[in-house]
């Protein structure tokens, strides 16, 4: 490994430690999900998963099942930028679980051209999808210290 990629992985394992500290803001009780972008080394936006402004922070039912309206880590970052004067084109985002199908769309329609995750989602469409967009996946695994 060159000197480069290991300033990489360097840079990736910490900001994948920011998301998890993130994901810790999360109200939801089954999984709390953490996202950073990150553009030229600097953080553009952050995000956890849980409800819309407004709403009660209870992300599930009676039945402990999610409610419907819960918005994902990734989703709440990415609406984040684009309520800013920041732009995520060609950025790197940090995700704790990796992104789902609709997350997936976000994602490549943002313009983040990489995307680092920990955990691995109940299926892997997001990430297949991202693979055919050309969004470089870097998975960190989840026994890989970080």
């Amino acid at each position: 490994m060159n000197i480069l990629n290991t300033k990489q992985v360097r840079y990736d394992k910490a900001y994948m430690r920011m998301a998890m500290e993130w994901a810790k803001l999360s109200h939801c009780k089954r999984k709390q999900v953490g996202a950073i972008i990150v553009k030229d080394r600097m953080i553009i936006s952050d995000g956890y998963n849980g409800t819309p402004t407004g709403f009660d922070n209870c992300c599930e039912d009676n039945n402990g099942d999610t409610k419907w309206y819960v918005l994902h880590a990734e989703a709440n970052a990415i609406m984040k930028v684009a309520a800013s004067t920041q732009s995520s084109e060609g950025a790197t985002l940090y995700i704790t679980m990796s992104p789902c199908k609709e997350c997936s769309k976000l994602i490549h329609q943002s313009g983040i051209k990489r995307v680092v995750y920990k955990e691995l989602y109940k299926d892997d469409e997001g990430i297949d999808f991202l693979k055919k967009a050309g969004v470089e996946l870097v998975h960190l695994s989840e026994t890989e210290d970080v």
